[in-house]
């Protein structure tokens, strides 16, 4: 039987934000028992959002959670990286609207992670047991959640700038697995759109050194990446990040295709609306 799990110290950090750009300064806080993951927004008077997939209320580049006039955006990457931590329970305090971006990775935020420690609460852990498949689909991309013995997580992406073509990669969880094999993975985007995000207020703090560069058929930045399939590895790490967002640990295969934010918190959503669809179990 596993325990629920929290930091044992405070740390802190501070950053540019990936879409906002400005700079922001995160703390990671110790929580009681059966708190989860929560996001406060000490520049709003310390609102508080729960990191929960009913609270998402935006997919465009990234997932954002909203709790009353609150709101914090592209919480992904984090989550990803307190799911391959193994942490239950965070305050994640912010004076901004995003986390900062970091490497544009998860294995910043894990880093962080493991400066701050890992204490035990006496209260076992629970988990989230997928029953029966459960898909959804939109056009060329399917989410889908299998029922398994362990979690593991499987993605395919179809670009089609030759830089990322077509990439696959699959893997079954765990935390070493991931922090080797998921978390450094940055994430990208296209150079000639990007003025066209910042039209839509997005990508004001992405850069050379946080974001893999597309320019047509190369990577500007190329001498940054970490494996030759960063891409795929990229987009399942975001899948890792929304899965996190069940509120307890999926035991569950995961397989994505072509997938994005906006379909795996339809995933999630289409999960719970069914209780024959799962069971809470005790983590093993």
């Amino acid at each position: 039987m596993s325990l629920r799990r929290t930091i044992a110290e405070e740390v802190a950090c501070e950053g540019i934000a990936l879409h906002a750009g400005t700079q922001v300064r995160m703390t990671l806080a110790p929580a009681a028992p059966e708190t989860g993951i929560v996001f406060r927004r000490s520049d709003l008077d310390g609102a508080e959002i729960p990191a929960r997939y009913d609270a998402v209320s935006e997919t465009t580049l990234g997932t954002t959670l909203e709790a009353g006039r609150a709101s914090v955006a592209v919480v992904e990457h984090m989550m990803a990286a307190v799911f391959g931590a193994g942490i239950d329970d965070l305050i994640v305090m912010l004076d901004g609207p995003e986390p900062p971006v970091l490497d544009g990775d998860a294995l910043s935020f894990m880093e962080l992670l493991d400066m701050a420690g890992v204490k035990e609460h006496d209260v076992p852990r629970q988990a989230v047991k997928v029953l029966r498949r459960v898909e959804v689909t939109h056009k060329e991309a399917s989410a889908a959640l299998v029922p398994a013995a362990v979690p593991s997580f499987a993605f395919e992406i179809v670009f089609p700038s030759a830089a990322i073509g077509r990439q696959s990669f699959a893997f079954d969880f765990t935390p070493e697995a991931f922090r080797r094999e998921i978390a450094p993975a940055r994430t990208f985007g296209d150079i000639a759109q990007l003025e066209a995000l910042k039209a839509i207020d997005r990508g004001h703090g992405a850069a050379l050194h946080n974001t893999l560069a597309i320019d047509g058929d190369k990577v500007l930045n190329a001498h940054l990446m970490r494996f030759k399939d960063e891409f795929v590895r990229h987009k399942l790490l975001d899948a890792v990040g929304d899965m996190a967002l069940a509120g307890a640990p999926l035991i569950a295969r995961f397989e994505g295709v072509r997938s994005g934010h906006a379909l795996n918190n339809a995933l999630l959503r289409t999960l719970f609306a069914d209780p024959a669809n799962y069971r809470l179990v005790t983590a093993p």
